[in-house]
């Protein structure tokens, strides 16, 4: 009875029902290995084994991988930090087929990943198209959730289209027409409009020159038949599953410690980003100078500092 009573406490720790009292410390090791999840294998890893509560790091896309998170490592020195590449990116595998790709897939993976690396405890971080991964989350109210950080956050697809479109009305004349007639004509592997595109990422994605191999990498492999499906082909139509996807109605319903976090330059503009703070109660927000959508990538050193300083306060609390 006692060994039942037991399993049934690891149990409840694993899945995060469990009362604290009865849940032991679990051990987080640095390695990297597989999680199974419906379609296939989710790959993982984890860097440091500091005393600290881990962080949990959801990269954007879809379809695209942790590797260019790479720069959050340097928390790594106080905690763990765990990444894993979403069903269909990185290193996971890629299966094909239309119907794993939706939030639900994605929101249920993650409490998988969790389940399994025993992160009873953690603070979550969302990038871009992970925010909306950790929004999700949050509003199944999970336990065991110490902090949320929600970068560069597209949590309102319509005000993402809005931004999007303001900012193209910044590119020179000829960069403007050029996207708007390839947008009109879908010819988006043109090389014509993968050019122009690139003038919009100089500006609005990643501003510091040149890319590094982890971005460089990302972006090569991305997985573009989940970002086509979810996003669609263009920064400025949004003709995806996730065309209408827009949380700001719920966001007042994350309880949580949270931090909004962008850069000066970022597609996910620091007035949506603040109107998005102001939904939350008791948010805070971050605006990383200089910097663009990879503002990790921009200014690393600055934006690890500012995640550095949020985790240790929610960590005190």
């Amino acid at each position: 009875m006692r060994s039942t009573r037991r399993a049934i406490v690891i149990l409840g720790c694993l899945l995060g029902i469990a009362p604290v009292a009865g849940c032991a410390p679990h051990r987080i090791s640095p390695g990297e290995g597989f999680v199974l999840v419906p379609g296939g294998r989710v790959w993982w890893k984890i860097v440091g084994s500091g005393s600290r509560t881990p962080l949990l790091v959801l990269h954007g896309g879809p379809g695209a991988s942790s590797l260019y998170l790479k720069p959050l490592e340097a928390l790594a020195d106080e905690r763990p930090v765990v990444f894993y590449d979403q069903l269909g990116g990185g290193q996971s595998d890629r299966p094909n087929d239309n119907t794993l790709w939706t939030t639900e897939h994605y929101v249920a993976e993650l409490a998988r990943v969790r389940q399994k690396l025993g992160l009873t405890k953690v603070h979550l971080y969302g990038h871009s198209w992970g925010s909306m991964i950790a929004t999700d989350y949050m509003l199944t109210q999970p336990k065991g959730v110490e902090s949320l950080i929600l970068a560069s956050p597209a949590l309102s697809v319509p005000l993402w289209e809005k931004d999007a479109k303001a900012l193209l009305a910044t590119l020179p004349d000829s960069i403007q027409t050029t996207l708007v007639r390839l947008d009109n004509e879908k010819k988006y592997d043109s090389p014509e409009y993968q050019a122009a595109t690139m003038v919009f990422y100089g500006m609005y994605l990643a501003r510091r020159q040149p890319w590094s191999s982890e971005l460089t990498k990302s972006f090569g492999e991305l997985n573009t038949v989940i970002y086509n499906y979810m996003q669609g082909p263009s920064e400025f139509k949004i003709t995806g599953t996730l065309k209408n996807y827009d949380r700001t109605p719920r966001l007042h319903e994350i309880a949580a410690p949270t931090l909004f976090v962008a850069g000066q330059y970022d597609e996910a503009t620091p007035a949506t980003v603040e109107y998005f703070k102001s939904l939350v109660p008791g948010a805070e927000i971050a605006i990383i100078p200089d910097a663009a959508h990879m503002a990790m990538q921009d200014e690393p050193e600055k934006y690890v500092q500012v995640l550095r300083d949020f985790l240790r306060k929610a960590d005190a609390q």
